[in-house]
This record gives C-alpha cells, sequence and structure tokens, in this order.
C-alpha cells in the first residue's frame, strides 16, 4: 500500500502546472482565445484594407476613366480595366511594403492566362544573336520556302512577353501559314534604353540574312509590332533600309504605333487621355522613365515644355494638329497653347527628337524607303493620331499604305486575341485585316 501512495504522489507531482521558468503561463484554453482574437483581428483588417482598395478603385475608375459611348460592349471594358486598377494598387502596396516590386507583379499581368498547346503548329525556342526568340511553324502541308513574319511587341520598353502575346503569335501564324518570329528583348529599366532596340536590330538583321534555314523566302519577310513595338520597327528600318548586304523587308504591320515625343496635346492626346488602356499621364510618365533612366516632371512634359521653340517650328510640317484630318475633329479642337520652354527639362529628354525614338521626325530620303505599310489605328487612343500622321507622311513620299481605322477600337485591342469572352468585335475584325494584307505577298 505504501508503494502504490508513492506512486501516486510522484504522478500528481509531474502532472502539475508548476512553470520551469519565471513568467506568466497561460492555461490551454486561453491560448487558444488568444490565438483566435489575434487571427480575427488580422482578418477584419485585411477584410478592410480589402474593401477600402476596392473602394478607392471604384471612385478612381468611375471619376477619372472615360468609356465613349461610341466603344462597342463598353461595360466589358470598364470592367476590365477596374480589374487591372486593382492588381495595380494591389502591386503598388506590395512594393510599398518592401514584399517586391510593382513591375513584377504588372508585367504577370500583362502575361495572362498561358495558353494551351498549339497541335497544329511546331513551336521552338531559339537564340538570334544571342537574343531569345520564338519561332511558330504551321504544320499545313504547303510550298517551302513560306512567307516569315518577325513580331516585336509592346509595352513601353517595360512590359510584354513571349507569353503575353503567345495567342496572338499563334493567331497569325496558323491563319495565314506564316512563319512567325516573337522577339524577347531585354526589358527596362533592368536593361536601359536603347538595349531594346539593339536586340530587336540584331535578331531582325539575322532572320533576315538566315531567312532560309527556317523555310523562310527572304524576300517574303514582313516585320511588324504593337504600340511601342511598331515603334521599334519604324526605327530599326532606318538602318536597315540602308544595308545592302541584307534582304529589303517586304512590309511592315503597324498597330497602333507610337511614333512621336514632341506633341502630346494632338487631337487624340487631348480627347482620349482617360480612356483605357492607355492612360496619356502614365504612358508618358513611363516613356521618359523608359528614355531617361528617371522621374521627370511629368506635368510640364503634357504641356510640351521640352520642346524648344526652333524645333516646333522646324517640324510642324510633319507633327501638328492642323494634319489631322477635320473628320477626326469630332468635337471643336481648341488651340492648345503650350507651357513655357524648360531648358533644365530639354536637357534631360533631348533623345526623344532623335528620330529612332521619335520615328516621325525622320528625313524624306529614308522613309520613301520604306517598304509597303499596313497601319492600324484605334478611334479612342491616345496614338490615333500618330498612326494619322504616319499614314500622310508614307503617302506623301509614295510608299503603299493599307488603312485599318477600327471606329469603335482602343489601344491594346489586338491582344485580347483568342481570349474567347475577352475578345471585342473589332478584335477578330483588325486580326483579318492583317491576315488579307499578309496574303497578298
Amino acid at each position: 500500500m505504501e508503494y502504490k501512495l508513492a506512486r501516486l504522489s510522484r504522478k500528481k507531482t509531474s502532472t502539475s502546472l508548476v512553470p520551469k521558468q519565471p513568467g506568466l503561463c497561460l492555461p490551454m484554453e486561453a491560448e487558444v482565445t488568444l490565438s483566435q482574437a489575434l487571427w480575427t483581428l488580422a482578418l477584419q483588417f485585411s477584410a478592410s484594407v480589402a474593401l477600402l482598395l476596392l473602394g478607392w478603385t471604384f471612385y478612381y475608375d468611375f471619376t477619372r476613366t472615360q468609356i465613349p459611348p461610341g466603344i462597342t460592349q463598353g461595360a466589358k471594358l470598364r470592367l476590365m480595366n477596374l480589374a487591372m486598377s486593382l492588381v495595380l494598387r494591389l502591386a503598388l502596396i506590395l512594393e510599398k511594403l518592401g514584399v517586391c516590386h510593382k513591375y513584377i507583379i504588372w508585367r504577370q499581368l500583362m502575361n495572362g492566362i498561358p495558353p494551351g498547346r498549339a497541335p497544329d503548329l511546331t513551336i521552338k525556342e531559339m537564340l538570334f544573336e544571342a537574343v531569345p526568340v520564338r519561332v511558330y511553324w504551321p504544320r499545313t502541308a504547303g510550298v517551302e520556302p513560306r512567307r516569315g513574319l518577325v513580331w516585336i511587341h509592346g509595352g513601353v520598353g517595360f512590359f510584354g512577353s513571349l507569353r503575353a502575346y503567345e495567342r496572338f503569335c499563334r493567331f497569325i501564324a496558323w491563319e495565314s501559314t506564316t512563319v512567325v518570329v516573337c522577339i524577347r528583348f531585354p526589358l527596362a529599366p533592368e536593361h536601359p534604353y536603347p538595349a531594346q532596340q539593339l536586340s530587336c536590330y540584331a535578331a531582325v538583321s539575322h532572320f533576315l540574312k538566315n531567312a532560309g534555314d527556317y523555310g523562310v523566302d527572304p524576300q517574303r519577310v514582313v516585320l511588324a509590332g504593337d504600340s511601342s513595338g511598331a515603334g521599334i520597327i519604324a526605327a530599326i528600318s532606318q538602318q536597315l533600309v540602308m544595308r545592302t548586304d541584307l534582304p529589303r523587308a517586304r512590309g511592315h504591320v503597324l498597330l497602333y504605333p507610337f511614333l512621336q515625343a514632341l506633341d502630346f496635346n494632338l487631337p487624340s492626346y487631348q480627347r482620349n487621355h482617360s480612356v483605357p488602356i492607355l492612360f496619356k499621364k502614365r504612358v508618358i510618365r513611363l516613356g521618359m522613365l523608359y528614355l531617361t533612366g528617371r522621374n521627370v516632371n511629368v506635368d510640364e512634359i503634357m504641356g510640351n515644355a521640352h520642346v524648344p521653340q526652333e524645333l516646333r517650328a522646324k517640324y510642324r510640317k510633319w507633327i501638328s494638329a492642323e494634319l489631322i484630318p477635320e473628320e477626326f475633329k469630332v468635337s471643336p479642337h481648341e488651340p492648345f497653347v503650350p507651357s513655357p520652354f524648360s531648358e533644365d527639362l530639354y536637357q534631360v529628354c533631348k533623345r526623344v527628337f532623335e528620330p529612332t525614338f521619335s520615328p516621325l521626325l525622320m528625313e524624306d530620303v529614308i522613309l520613301r524607303r520604306f517598304p509597303e505599310t499596313f497601319l492600324l489605328t484605334c478611334e479612342y487612343d491616345i496614338f490615333r493620331d500618330d498612326g494619322l500622321l504616319y499614314k500622310k507622311r508614307l503617302e506623301d513620299n509614295g510608299v503603299p499604305v493599307t488603312w485599318c481605322h477600327l471606329k469603335d477600337g482602343f489601344h491594346g485591342i489586338c491582344l485580347l486575341t483568342g481570349l474567347g469572352p475577352l475578345e471585342f468585335p473589332s478584335t477578330r475584325k483588325s486580326t483579318k485585316s492583317i491576315i488579307q494584307f499578309l496574303e497578298r505577298f
């Protein structure tokens, strides 16, 4: 009996709640309750932040953005813009918290949903002069060599990727039985300007020189791009047309191109400054950061304060609201009064006057050597007038132009190709026009 009592005494001592070290020791039930309370507070705080973010996004979208009634399915565009705005604001928050740079989130947003397999195409990753490219070969039977197309994507030099344009390149390759090459050039700010143009020039030169190795007729190569990518096409072609050791490009395809940084107050810039998905102030800020590697006074640039009077007078023959056809001035166009000239701003931004950055400034002697061009413009795009002025310059220099104008179109509409319900009626209309142009070669 004494032995049993001793064992029970030892058990009670070992299981008693006696702390081994000084300090407060809570019962298990209290610890669970405290943990639940902390989680509840964290969830409530997160929900409050999410509601504030959502509320601010809705407020900003409905007060600062414009969906013109002329855009077909405008409600869908507003919903898409709301979703993008939420992601962009979340990216800014994550950057402030030190989680990651906002550009990482923005690039993932532009990449979109990964496409599935393409059973009717052979797709390979390759290097053209150390520049990564993706090549698409149609598997349909046909006589080789085939037509070739080199695609340079947009994105203000900061965004865009092979994946972002995968559906578009597949569509063009399959529907037109064209060998498509998409260039993955380095992005800013990791790779400052003009690394993008230099890489594209090297890759295009390689393909023109070696087109036969990829089953392509070197006399049937078309250079194509959208937005800033279209501007790169016009920039590097100024050098390509001067080379005698390379075949000439058979044509150009430019979709809503960016072509000048002198006048940000042409009618389309004034009218469409807040139309998704390309906002005037945002694109100027990114464009100047891309060019200079630093943040500059966007408000002054929006007032054209970076342009000296002598250059404004010199280039008025090519860049002026007076050259825009009256039919595109739906509302009375008020003459713009530029801000006072800033010498400091000019010194920071003077590279915008180089014709490789603003191709509308290239000389006629070079422009008239350009090939036949397909030009797509959109009514509700700030770059619309860049395209209209370029069309006039090409025609004045005897370059044939096939022009497609989307009266209900907006910037980036072609990038939605292959996204099913996210496509707009003019998305397929534009791609059909591109294919009809290519089939002539």
